[in-house]
């Protein structure tokens, strides 16, 4: 596996983010040895979301470059819940803790098509899933 792929594996969970925080990429690609993205943000606080998220992936920066500007004139996409996977979590608990009932796992399942196929489907840290209303 070259060095970009190992990166974008590495930050999936942020690639994921940046689409549905209405973030136009310019470049993703490595840049002395580092996974650089550039690109504008609507917001700040869409600006702010990537950067907690990389934070999460890895808080030393040590293999990540992000210069994001700020640009107004950008379309936000509708805002989608989102939940980020943390350690020990299983779609039943997503769901009981952010749709009120663990039964409700299938509707997780059906608002992540490409990402989660069946309730067999594995979920890590850091992966971002969609949640449905």
């Amino acid at each position: 596996m070259d060095r970009f792929d190992e990166l974008k594996l590495k930050y999936q969970s942020v690639l994921n983010l940046i689409p549905q925080q209405g973030i136009q990429l310019a470049h993703v690609h490595v840049k002395d040895n580092k996974l650089y993205i550039e690109g504008a943000a609507p917001t700040e606080d869409n600006k702010n979301a990537i950067w907690n998220q990389i934070k999460l992936v890895d808080s030393s920066l040590s293999d990540i470059l992000c210069e994001l500007s700020i640009d107004s004139s950008l379309v936000i996409a509708p805002q989608t819940r989102t939940y980020t996977v943390q350690a020990g979590d299983s779609l039943w608990k997503i769901a009981a803790d952010n749709l009120g009932n663990g039964t409700r796992y299938p509707e997780i399942i059906a608002a992540n098509p490409g990402r989660l196929k069946d309730d067999k489907s594995v979920i890590h840290p850091g992966d971002v899933l969609n949640l449905p209303d």
